[in-house]
């Protein structure tokens, strides 16, 4: 036996053992998380319908494992500060992130953003599919969407809508409506979801796009109008609702997803068992209750099909924002 081939055996053993220890360290990984609380960040206002989400999915999992799931809201900047220091974490499952659609729009059209949606982190699992509703300042003289679209299209730039912030869901659900159903309203852009409502109902904007979860209070006390809702089909949490599809804009759909996120980095047998723990959640009943009393419907899609929804709605916004002309600023 020649020394080249004793040595070639030797470096292949020493690659089998140290491949054995590794398939054994990820297993004891996988196996002891988690061993200390895990950071659950939720990049946008307390109350809001990210923040309610992943409260809901954090104690159902501490539940689950018996280790805190903290939730950390970390606001600011469309969300971006948040998904940010998830990228920056360390590479060890501690640190999570419940992003929303907002995060795709703001990922397919700008620029400038520390990370890279794509690359510098990873899916877990889609946990929820959400409508938004339409709903307008009781003044404004419409009581469903194409007398909305006469009224806008009769006063070119009198109207105002609402959003949570430059670049997020509800600014480009408001852009879609005024591109597909060709109208002129203004964006006008506030710090979070609640703000945008309080400014409706004050007149100082007319239009809005907000999940149910944040407008139905309103709704229900006459103080806003909801004239349709998003879905590309009728929700058994408001049947009488139509969609806005149906009510004068063919092929108008958005869907204010919420997802769990970590770096991308984390090593893939850790993201499968955060996302059998999130899927496991989706499943309870008081769970599945309480989401869809708001319109939400629970997904709990796996770490692969939600990076290609991620991707699919990123390459969506950023078609609208290029056949639109939209300047972000």
């Amino acid at each position: 036996m020649s020394v080249m081939f004793k040595r070639a055996t030797r470096a292949l053993a020493a690659l089998a053992i140290a491949a054995v220890a590794s398939n054994a360290g990820a297993a004891d990984m996988v196996k002891d998380y988690p061993s200390k609380p895990v950071r659950f960040i939720s990049p946008f206002t307390p109350g809001a319908g990210t923040d309610t989400t992943a409260r809901m999915l954090a104690t159902h999992m501490s539940e689950q494992w018996g280790q805190q799931f903290v939730v950390d809201n970390r606001t600011g900047a469309a969300g971006s500060i948040g998904v940010e220091l998830t990228a920056l974490a360390p590479p060890d499952g501690y640190t999570i992130c419940l992003i929303s659609a907002s995060h795709s729009v703001n990922s397919a059209t700008n620029s400038k953003l520390p990370y890279d949606l794509g690359r510098d982190l990873q899916g877990i699992s889609q946990a929820t599919s959400l409508f938004y509703t339409v709903y307008i300042n009781p003044k404004v003289p419409a009581k469903n969407i194409k007398e909305l679209i006469a009224y806008a299209q009769a006063n070119p730039g009198k109207l105002n809508f609402s959003s949570s912030g430059t670049g997020g869901l509800q600014h480009f659900a408001g852009e879609m409506f005024s591109y597909m159903a060709k109208v002129q309203m203004t964006h006008v852009a506030y710090k979070g979801t609640a703000a945008g409502v309080i400014a409706n109902l004050s007149g100082d904007v007319q239009v809005g796009f907000g999940t149910l979860f944040g407008v139905r209070s309103h709704w229900q006390a006459g103080r806003l109008r909801v004239l349709a809702i998003t879905d590309s089909k009728r929700s058994p949490a408001v049947p009488d609702v139509p969609t806005v599809a149906e009510s004068g804009v063919p092929g108008y759909e958005v869907d204010q997803w919420y997802g769990v996120i970590a770096s991308a980095k984390v090593p893939k047998p850790i993201i499968n068992k955060i996302r059998d723990g999130i899927a496991k959640a989706l499943q309870d009943p008081a769970v599945v209750k309480r989401l869809q009393a708001d319109g939400s419907t629970p997904v709990g899609s796996t770490p692969d099909q939600f990076t290609a929804h991620i991707r699919s709605e990123m390459a969506k916004w950023n078609k609208l924002a290029k056949a639109a002309k939209l300047e972000l600023h």
